[in-house]
């Protein structure tokens, strides 16, 4: 199945600072979000957020809704292209949010960590259809190295994007060490796009 809405691809992270530490642990979210414009050129826009006293989980499912919060705005129903190196995300929304909604979002063992959060991400995508893409992290990939920038900088700084703002990928690309990254993905073909199961 190709996508059946206009595509676009997203790259995610989160950084949580001081994880396992005493005292507060600032974290925040990053995401690039990538589409073809009418030219065939790609546009790019980033999407950051933090908190101040937070955890990797918390923050990778807020890369989720702030992500689609953003995208969603002008109402817009989507084929979205969902890259994290987070398997919490990854493995929640393509095989444990579907058991959690059949038992009324509680686990086999209990209550569902985080389950807030889990419910506005799957409210949040509810409009699009969405492929959930796992890459691992810190491994040179261009566009999951500057998410994961994003995020670290949002943590320090504890400010966020309020939306869509222009990218600074390009820059931040170009002022790389050589050889320390490698190229850009290209922007996925509609044609190869495989939307999951959708959360019912």
């Amino acid at each position: 199945m190709s996508a059946r809405f206009p595509l676009v691809a997203v790259y995610a992270d989160e950084s949580c600072l001081g994880n396992g530490k005493a005292g507060a642990t600032p974290g925040g979210l990053g995401a690039l979000v990538e589409y073809l414009g009418k030219d065939g050129a790609v546009r790019r826009f980033d999407v950051w957020a933090a908190e101040p006293d937070t955890t990797n989980n918390r923050m990778a499912l807020r890369s989720v809704i702030d992500t689609f919060d953003a995208i969603s705005r002008k109402g817009n129903t989507l084929s979205v292209q969902f890259t994290t190196d987070s398997r919490y995300i990854v493995d929640g929304m393509t095989s444990w949010v579907h058991g959690w909604i059949r038992r009324g979002w509680r686990r086999k063992e209990g209550a569902v960590e985080n389950v807030e959060l889990w419910q506005a991400a799957v409210a949040a995508l509810r409009t699009h259809e969405v492929e959930w893409r796992w890459v691992r992290g810190h491994a040179g990939h261009a566009q999951n190295e500057y998410a994961n920038d994003l995020a670290v900088r949002a943590a320090t700084q504890q400010d966020r994007s309020d939306g869509l703002v222009a990218s600074g990928f390009d820059d931040w690309f170009a002022n790389r060490r050589a050889g320390s990254t490698a190229s850009p993905q290209p922007f996925p073909h509609a044609d190869t796009f495989r939307a999951s199961a959708k959360p019912a």
